[in-house]
Parts: C-alpha cells; structure tokens; sequence
C-alpha cells in the first residue's frame, strides 16, 4: 500500500502498535536523542513527542528504528522484495512474443505514471510563517559536542544550473540563526556538484515530513540523472504532487508537512559541526555553504519529523539496509558473477563490503574489487572481502571462518588506494587514501595453489534425514534444527 502522506503513515503505525505518543514535556537539547537512543537499541516502537520545548509543534522519531517498520513503510514482506522490486525494469529488453510486449508495455507504463505530477496547490502551503523563523521548529542538538541544533531528515532540492534537471538528498543542515544555515552537501554527492557549477544565486527548499517512500528517496545514491522523486513514485505506485515554491524557482512536494526555501549566495561559507554522526564519531568543523531562509510554509497542525545518527545501531541502519536491498540488481547489471553483497553498518555501510561471487576464473575475486571500487558511491568502499557463491554474506561468523580458514594474507591481500568517503577521519589525508581487499574464496591450482584444496566438512544427506526423522526417538531436550546451507 501507498501512504498518501506522513500522516496516512502515523494512523497505520498506530493501528499496527507501532507508535508511541509522549505527552510529558520533553527538550529538543539532547533529552529527545536520549530517550531515542534507548528506544531504538531496544527495537522499540516510532515515538511522537507532543509537547517539546519551545515549539508547539510535535516532534517524529524513529519511524524506520526496526525492520518490521522499514518493510511496512515500503509495503512489503522483506527488504529482498525491493530488490525484485527494480529488478523487473533494469532487466528490460527488446520484447519478442506478443505475451512479452504486453508485459513490457505494462512496465514503460508504470514508469511513465511514475514521474511527479504537478498540481496548483497543496497543504504544504497552509500556514506561511511571517517573517521565516526557524525557532519555531523544534530542531534538535543531538549530541553534547554538536555545534548546535541540526536538521536530520530533510529532503533537500536543488537543480543542476547546466541541465535544469532536479536532485533530491538528505543531507544535514546546521541552524544558524532564524532564517540562515549551513548546507552539509559532501564533495561526493549530487547538490555539492550543482553548488560548484552554480552562477551568483542557487535556489534552495527543505521538504520536511513527507511519506515514508518519498523521505527514503532522498537518500537513495542514484545515478545523477535519475529523478529520486520519480523512484518513489514507482515504488508508491503513484506519482508524487508536487506545488511551485513561493519565493524560489522550485517545485516541492504537496502534502510535506514543513517546506524551508532559500538561497545560497556564490562564494559565502560558514563554518559548520560539530556533529555526531552516523560512523560513531564527531565529524569536525568545515566551511560549508550558508542558506538564506526566504520562507516557511506548513501543513496546519504540522508535524517535525527527525532522526538521529551515532554510535550504531541507530534508526539510519534500516534506511541502508532498504538501500543495500534494492540496489543488489544494479550491482548485478555490471557484475553478474555477484551472487550477494552485505555492508555491515558497524563499518558505517561506507567501510567494508562483503561480497559472494560465483567464481570462472583465476583472479576472479579481485575482478570483483576492483569494480566496487569503480561504481558509483561504492568506490568510496574501504574494504571488501570476498567469498564463494555458497556463503551466506549476512553471517559474520560464517565470514569470518572463510576469512580465517582461506585467506594467505601474502597472497591474497590487495592494497590500493582511492577515493573515500568524507565523513571518514582514518585517513590522514581527507576525502582520499587506502583500500584493502581480501580474497576469502578457496584457491585454484590455476592461481598457484597445487596443494589440493580441502573439501568442507558436511555430513551425508542420508544421515541427516535420518537423524532428523528419529529426533523425538533420542529424547534431547532441545529443539533439532537442519538449517545448514547446501555447498
């Protein structure tokens, strides 16, 4: 099902007791990520602050904190299913059969219903604060090193000066004043390239509170011409409203709760963090662009929607997972050897990549590195570790015994260099420095290795059926279980 809006999605939360609504007065300055903090490590529910000091708006948190909410917010029974999901439109090809043109007809279809659909008003536009004041909102200071408050689930819109075409991120944004703040766009991501290519003046809007879908797409790292508001209206399966900004040269979404426009003048940084982010750590003070607030409209009785990042897990964990997911059949598309990836968010997702291959060839594993570390935002990736076909990615233990067990480290470490992601502080040189790659999949004797490598130890089928048809015979008291993975 689609959710017309945050608050068709907030009335299935509750039905489905996944809401909490707190009614004692609670502080936006470090209080709410507290409470946060316990709830979401302990799988609790969506919380909605309604009294927070200084706003009288309510505050939305956690809404993607488990699994069950993050399926439940895209509609489906595993976060797998939107992997099948994008699977179905990248595999398209020239159609042959009658039965194949209809099908394929059925997929342009959808995606030509897919792109935004432009209407003349919406209840984005409601209330107009006079003048913008950005202290109306409850903005929260997370951590207690952070800089000061900071916005952390917005959608931010921007457009390319070259092509005009619109880019949609999430990407923090410092408060500064009432009507300034700083733009957190990293060098790697989309709105940084249209602010270097801008002229004297870029416009800017803030959608804050949207449905569940529409919000995800504003982190997807889709390729830069792909419109992440058409993605969710393919995953909704109907299109997103859009509406003119009032003061900028925009179209913002129609039923957000919150919509923040400005501009950046060219040349005016400020500097911006603290913040305590999502690999655990303080990312230090940068220059980044500042945005002048020309307006404020909302939703009557609006509602602030907010997430915070730290030491993981954190809420952001499912939100890449949704990723990790749906982007398996785009990996696939250039290495169709993958079988599965897994990013672990304990690596911060940017840091480490697990992948399993069906392995054709001697270097095959290092094939495979290297075209991780030359896609997309994968190439910020620091580490990949590679394993064969029949291990489960997902299982750390399971890695780590083919790492342990496989890995010669003088014959099967890669070191290289390269890009790396900005909120990485390893480095000592910022935005660039080492990469490692470890082949973890057994060993060929057309790679050198003429020892005979072992077989796996696995018990015969026979016996196992055996042994599981008879359990109850042995009188154990506990449960049997078969659930080992055919090699």
């Amino acid at each position: 099902m689609a959710f017309t809006d945050l608050r068709d999605w907030l009335d299935h939360l509750r039905r489905e007791g996944e809401l909490h609504e707190v009614t004692a007065r609670v502080d936006p300055h470090l209080e709410i990520t507290e409470i946060t903090d316990r709830v979401t490590k302990s799988g609790g529910p969506a919380l909605l602050f309604r009294d927070v000091k200084g706003s009288s708006l309510p505050l939305l948190i956690n809404q993607f904190g488990t699994e069950r909410r993050t399926c439940m917010a895209f509609g489906v029974g595993s976060l797998d299913e939107l992997g099948a999901r994008i699977q179905g439109v990248l595999e398209m090809t020239p159609p042959e059969g009658i039965g194949e043109k209809i099908r394929a007809l059925g997929k342009l279809k959808s995606l030509a219903d897919s792109r935004p659909k432009t209407v003349r008003s919406g209840p984005c536009q409601e209330v107009v604060l006079d003048p913008p004041d950005l202290d109306a909102l409850p903005i929260m200071t997370c951590w207690p090193k952070d800089g000061g408050p900071f916005i952390t689930l917005p959608a931010v819109i921007t457009k390319d000066p070259r092509s005009g075409m619109r880019n949609v991120g999430m990407y923090r944004i410092q408060k500064f004043s009432p009507d300034t703040t700083a733009m957190h766009w990293q060098i790697h991501k989309d709105a940084a390239a249209d602010w270097r290519g801008m002229g004297d003046r870029m416009d800017v809007a803030v959608a804050l509170g949207l449905d569940p879908i529409t919000a995800y797409t504003a982190s997807a790292p889709l390729p830069k011409h792909i419109d992440e508001l058409m993605l969710a209206g393919f995953l909704r399966g109907e299109p997103v409203e859009l509406v003119r900004a009032r003061t900028v040269d925009l179209e913002v979404p129609a039923r957000a709760e919150i919509i923040i426009e400005g501009y950046i003048a060219k040349g005016e940084l400020a500097d911006e963090g603290p913040f305590g982010d999502h690999t655990g750590y303080y990312t230090p003070v940068e220059p980044f662009p500042v945005l002048h607030v020309t307006a404020i409209t909302m939703r009557r009785d609006a509602i602030y929607p907010s997430i915070i990042v730290g030491v993981p897990p954190q809420e952001d964990v499912w939100l890449g997972k949704a990723t990790e997911r749906m982007f398996l059949p785009a990996i696939r598309m250039t290495m169709p050897e993958v079988v599965d990836y897994d990013l672990p968010f304990q690596g911060a997702f940017h840091n480490l990549a697990i992948v399993s291959i069906r392995k054709a060839f001697p270097g095959h594993a290092r094939k495979v590195m290297h075209a991780i570390w030359g896609t997309g935002l994968l190439s910020l990736t620091k580490g990949v570790v590679v394993v064969d076909d029949w291990v489960d990615v997902h299982d750390y233990g399971q890695v780590m015994w083919q790492a342990g067990a496989n890995v010669d480290p003088a014959r099967d470490v890669v070191l290289a260099d390269g890009p790396l992601d900005h909120l990485d502080h390893a480095p000592t040189r910022q935005f660039i420095g080492g990469k490692i790659g470890i082949d973890a999949t057994a060993k060929w004797e057309s790679e050198g290795y003429d020892r005979g490598w072992p077989s796996v130890i696995e018990m015969s089928p026979e016996i196992r059926a055996q042994v599981t048809a008879r359990w109850a015979e042995y009188g154990i008291p506990v449960t049997s279980t078969d659930d080992r993975k055919a090699r």
